[in-house]
């Protein structure tokens, strides 16, 4: 349970803005239409005319290029940060100082002194922060995660994520030069992995230490276009983390396989939505259930979005705990943090940092 109390919103819609009419927002856009009876969308922001113009014409609601008259004009109980993550931290402050709710996309920020602020921000204005985390919803991995509270790999061994994707240099050269830079994106660990690198706390538990190696190999950028990382975890469990966006000529794989001394998954395909391989010592009826699970995608996003916002509207009706609050998002933001700087300064990094 939270331990901030929060003011719950009953009798209305919960009325949400969206921040950032790029690649991501479609899938907001798309999640609040499914709680129509629940979410109002009330404006839209974005510092480009011509795409603020196209998605206020389309929702018909206002448009906004300045956050802050936004917040001034609207009254809103939320916005939906859809912006390059160097900004979530501002952003979110700002609509903390507004009492407006915030629901931030990964990563939550870039700096983890920023993630930190925003925490710090949002509890003491009493709003909620809440970090999408949208593969935690995936049906192959609520499986998995299931099989590792139930204790059925007995002690875990061994964990390996892959993420082996493509993005071309025309990627990085959208988005009026914010994309593949340090101040507002971060690299292949810290925008594309991050979802990934959300798993190795949610699912393994409490990392030790990590040793981290990144590279920019192909693209001109100043981030990273691949990076690999060895971890230990609190638990004893060893693994690995291998990461590439240079992948030949489409994106190929993003999985998960666990070893433990009792059971051993795979949850592969291309954004970790096919159970590839599911064998534990002692079978159990629903594991009949991994072949409905396994479902087909052409996007790496997969279709946790509404489900995610589901999760929103409970919590704002007081119905519900937050899958992922701002504390929650700091973690996964603490293991990219420390990969960046193992990968630095050529050393392991001991968690928790120290800020």
């Amino acid at each position: 349970m939270n331990i901030h109390p929060f003011p719950v919103i009953t009798g209305r819609k919960i009325r949400i803005a969206v921040v950032g009419c790029g690649r991501i927002s479609k899938n907001h856009f798309g999640s609040i239409e499914q709680c129509v009876q629940d979410m109002e969308l009330t404006a839209v922001c974005d510092t480009d005319a011509n795409v603020l113009k196209e998605h206020s014409d389309q929702y018909k609601v206002p448009g906004y290029t300045r956050m802050t008259d936004m917040l001034q004009q609207e009254q809103l109980d939320m916005v939906a940060l859809c912006t390059p993550s160097g900004l979530h931290p501002e952003q979110a402050i700002l609509a903390a100082q507004r009492n407006v709710h915030v629901l931030t996309e990964k990563p939550m920020g870039t700096r983890y002194a920023d993630g930190l602020a925003m925490v710090k921000a949002c509890d003491q204005a009493g709003v909620r922060l809440l970090v999408v985390k949208q593969n935690r919803r995936n049906a192959t991995l609520q499986l998995l995660k299931k099989a590792i509270e139930q204790g059925r790999f007995g002690r875990i061994y061994n964990v390996a994520l892959n993420v082996f994707w493509t993005r071309p240099q025309s990627y990085y050269d959208q988005g009026n030069g914010w994309r593949g830079t340090w101040e507002f994106d971060g690299g292949a660990l810290m925008n594309q992995a991050s979802h990934y690198i959300d798993l190795l706390d949610w699912m393994i538990g409490p990392v030790e230490s990590v040793m981290a190696y990144t590279g920019t190999q192909a693209r001109d950028i100043e981030v990273e276009d691949s990076g690999v990382a060895v971890i230990k975890w609190r638990s004893g469990t060893m693994g690995t983390l291998n990461v590439s966006m240079l992948t030949y000529p489409q994106n190929l794989e993003g999985s998960m396989t666990v070893l433990g001394e009792k059971g051993t998954v795979r949850v592969g395909g291309v954004a970790v939505n096919d159970i590839q391989h599911w064998q534990f010592e002692e079978p159990l009826p629903e594991d009949a259930a991994i072949q409905k699970a396994s479902y087909t995608t052409t996007s790496v996003y997969g279709f946790g979005h509404p489900l995610y916002y589901r999760n929103v509207v409970d919590v704002m009706r007081g119905q519900a705990d937050p899958e992922t609050d701002g504390r929650s998002g700091l973690k996964s933001l603490e293991l990219l943090v420390a990969m960046y700087r193992s990968a630095k300064d050529g050393v392991k990094v001991s968690l928790p940092l120290d800020c």
